[in-house]
C-alpha cells in the first residue's frame, strides 16, 4: 500500500510503501513512525474516535484517523484553517478563542429537573467532541478568519436549550458578531462530522431565535424605498 502524507519541513507530500491491509490510518501511520521514519509527526489520543485529536485530512475530506480504514494512494494532510506545528500537527489556540469568543460552555446554571424530552433536544449536540472537521472544512474562513465557527455555535445551539442554563441571553448576543450571519450555509460541515451533527442546522435555529428576540438580521437591505401603511421598508 503505498501512502502519501505532506510534510511539513519541505511542504511537499512524502509517499511510503507500507505492507499492511485493512487497518486505521493510525495503525499504518503508528508502523510507519515505529519501522520507517521516526520524523513523522501527529495527534492522537484516545483510538475510541472519542477525543478528536488525531483529525486530518484525507483526499481532501476530514476524517478521525482512528476510525478511517486506509485505502492505497491515499494522501494525508493536516486539517486546514489554522496554523501547522509540525506535519499533521495544529495549533488548537485558535479554536480555543472562538469558543471563548461564542461562550459555548455551561457559564452559569440552576439546579432543576429535566424531562427525557429536554434532554433529547441538546442529546445530538452535546456529542461534539471537537475534532475541529468541521472547523477545517468551512470555507468563510477565507473571507473573516474571525469567524466563531459551526463548532463553536453548535455547542452555544446546545446550552441556550438547555433550560438550566441561566446566562443563555448573553450567549446570544455574543454570536451575533462574526457569528451566525456570516455563516454561509453551504453545508460543508454537516458530512465531515463524525458525531452526525448538523452545524449548519443549529445556526439556521439560531438566527430563528434570534429573530424572536429581536436581533436584526444584517444580511436584509431595509434602507428605506417602500412604505406600507405607517411601515418604512
Amino acid at each position: 500500500m503505498n501512502i502519501s502524507i505532506l510534510r511539513s519541513h519541505n511542504d511537499e507530500e512524502q509517499t511510503y510503501n507500507v505492507e499492511l491491509e485493512n487497518v486505521t490510518l493510525l495503525t499504518l501511520l503508528n508502523h510507519i513512525k515505529t519501522k520507517i521514519d521516526p520524523t513523522l509527526t501527529y495527534s492522537h489520543g484516545c483510538r475510541s474516535g472519542v477525543c478528536g485529536s488525531c483529525a486530518v485530512r484525507v483526499n481532501g475530506r476530514e476524517q478521525l484517523m482512528c476510525e478511517y480504514k486506509a485505502q492505497d494512494g491515499d494522501t494525508v494532510e493536516p486539517v486546514r484553517n489554522t496554523r501547522v506545528i509540525r506535519d499533521l500537527v495544529v495549533d488548537s489556540s485558535r479554536v480555543e478563542r472562538f469558543n471563548r469568543a461564542g461562550m459555548a460552555w455551561s457559564e452559569s446554571s440552576k439546579e432543576m429537573n429535566v424531562s427525557a424530552e429536554e434532554m433529547e433536544r441538546i442529546e445530538t449536540q452535546s456529542d461534539c467532541i471537537l475534532c475541529t472537521s468541521c472547523f477545517s472544512a468551512c470555507p468563510v474562513y477565507a473571507a473573516n478568519p474571525d469567524f466563531i465557527g459551526p463548532f463553536a455555535l453548535t455547542r452555544v445551539w446546545r446550552y441556550v436549550n438547555d433550560p438550566r442554563e441561566t446566562n443563555s441571553d448573553a450567549k446570544m448576543e455574543a454570536i451575533q458578531t462574526n457569528g451566525i450571519w456570516d455563516c454561509t450555509l453551504c453545508g460543508a460541515c454537516v458530512p465531515v462530522c463524525p458525531q452526525a451533527i448538523a452545524p449548519m442546522q443549529d445556526i439556521r435555529m439560531l438566527r430563528t431565535k434570534s429573530g424572536m428576540l429581536g436581533y436584526p438580521d444584517p444580511t436584509m437591505n431595509f434602507g428605506g424605498g417602500f412604505d406600507f401603511g405607517g411601515w418604512n421598508f
